[in-house]
């Protein structure tokens, strides 16, 4: 009797969420702790056998040595040849490192990674492997045929299985491995469907341990969930050393790499790149995508300079005042944040005195596909929508660059030297900013800049400048 008491304590049910690991203590039909619906299951996990006992030490295989005398060279970063991933990655993929690159699907990251495999074999003197377990073999050729991504060291193989992997790096002893994608990989031994918490789990870790013996530089393809993030237990961003979220609009060319987790670099950059018929190709200077061109100025446009990561992009905000309507007029915006939209129209009926539009409808949008959600851009939306209400053409050679508050008052932001030196390359000469952030001395080389205290200041400089670049 009481052996089988023993038994059933031993192997009893339990439940875990298939989605982030959590596990309640029964069966629930939303997960208390990520609220997925239907993702608790049932599994049979073995109580810890003798819990509570002293573990022994033994003989490590390497000793512990004084951190002078480690050689830092095993960890210098191999560059990729493609340069706004290396610019991500802090100067391209370590050897024996991990990435995570995970991005919605269609966005490009096979595209992407294709591309950085087949510059891998041609230029860093050992080949490298890229294991589909979406594709077959046949498929992903004909993308690198289109890609012009043919290499006599670029191997290829499809597997979904974790023995097979282990066994296509054994042969090939590759330098690079690109596995698309980690969700498609099952791991002998280990319950669980593929995709699953404890599938992605085991097969990251025996992958992160082989990376490591054999200084494989290794790139793993991750999905994301519904609301962007990367699909499986959120242990696996602490497993890998890297991870790269990929961006962008279908309906875009522009495409983004932005690092979340960096343990060689930065971990705030960002890469741009452009998808066209012929693949994918990095985009050194992409300001020029977010900017339009005009023979005379046109009311409902400002300039701004926006920060994404390290990096300074000249943005063009636009927007356009319609007509009275009864009832709630509509609010639209694309590529901006509606409520910042919203606050921003409030302030300037009511600080200003100028424009009526409450009862208008007002439709905002950037240029080129870009997300502009930092609160630097508010003065150039409240300049566009000044613009577009008074019927009042900016001067196209300036910029604003600030916060608007609640009172009206234009607020400080970060990395104002880097914004205004990227906007003096691209030819502006007159820039808004908020008080405190004129640069100290010459200032920026060709460049006015004028602080504004608060939005009617603001409107006031503007219009200035516009009229002078109207007589000239």
């Amino acid at each position: 009797m009481t052996t089988a008491r023993t038994t059933a304590k031993a192997a009893r049910p339990a439940y875990v969420c298939d989605a982030c690991g959590h596990q309640p203590p029964k069966w629930l039909g939303r997960c208390p702790e990520c609220g997925e619906w239907g993702s608790v299951i049932e599994s049979t996990v073995s109580s810890p056998l003798g819990a509570g006992r002293v573990v022994s030490s033994r003989m490590p295989a390497e000793p512990a040595r004084p951190i002078a005398t480690i050689s830092a060279a095993p960890a210098k970063a191999v560059p990729t040849n493609v340069s706004e991933l290396d610019r991500v990655l802090g100067g391209g993929l370590v050897p024996g490192a991990v990435v995570l690159l995970a991005g919605e699907p269609g966005v490009g990251k096979s595209t992407l990674l294709l591309d950085v495999a087949q510059q891998w074999a041609a230029g860093a003197g050992s080949p490298s492997l890229v294991v589909s377990g979406e594709e077959s073999v046949s498929q992903v050729r004909l993308r690198a045929e289109r890609l012009g991504a043919l290499h006599e060291r670029l191997f290829l193989a499809s597997e979904s299985d974790l023995s097979a992997v282990l066994g296509h790096l054994d042969a090939v002893k590759p330098g690079l491995l690109v596995l698309d994608s980690v969700q498609t990989i099952s791991a002998p031994g280990t319950e669980g469907v593929p995709g699953g918490v404890t599938q992605v789990r085991a097969v990251t870790a025996a992958l992160v341990g082989v990376a490591k013996e054999r200084g494989i530089a290794t790139v793993l393809v991750g999905h994301v969930t519904k609301d962007g993030q990367v699909a499986g237990p959120r242990v696996l961003e602490h497993l890998v050393d890297v991870v790269l979220h990929f961006e962008g609009d279908k309906h875009s060319s522009l495409r983004l790499v932005r690092g979340v987790k960096n343990r060689f670099g930065a971990a705030d950059e960002v890469g741009c790149f452009e998808m066209h018929e012929g693949g994918i190709a990095s985009l050194a200077d992409p300001s020029g995508l977010f900017l339009t061109r005009y023979q005379e100025p046109v009311p409902g446009t400002c300039v701004t300079v926006a920060m994404e990561g390290r990096r300074a992009l000249v943005t063009e905000v636009q927007a356009l005042i319609g007509a009275e309507v009864q009832g709630s007029p509509r609010r639209t915006v694309s590529g901006l944040d509606s409520a910042r939209l919203a606050m921003v129209l409030a302030v300037l009926e009511r600080r200003t005195k100028q424009l009526k539009l409450y009862n208008r409808e007002v439709f905002a949008a950037t240029v080129g596909g870009i997300r502009l959600v930092e609160p630097s851009a508010d003065l150039a939306m409240a300049l566009a929508v000044a613009s577009g209400g008074l019927d009042l053409a900016m001067a196209p050679h300036l910029v604003a660059i600030g916060e608007v508050g609640l009172t009206g008052e234009i607020r400080r932001v970060g990395a104002v030297g880097r914004r205004l030196a990227e906007a003096a390359r691209l030819g502006f000469r007159e820039a808004l900013v908020p008080p405190g952030c004129a640069p100290e001395g010459t200032g920026v080389k060709g460049m006015r800049v004028t602080e504004v205290a608060d939005l009617r200041s603001a409107l006031q400089t503007a219009a200035r400048a516009s009229a002078e670049h109207g007589g000239r």
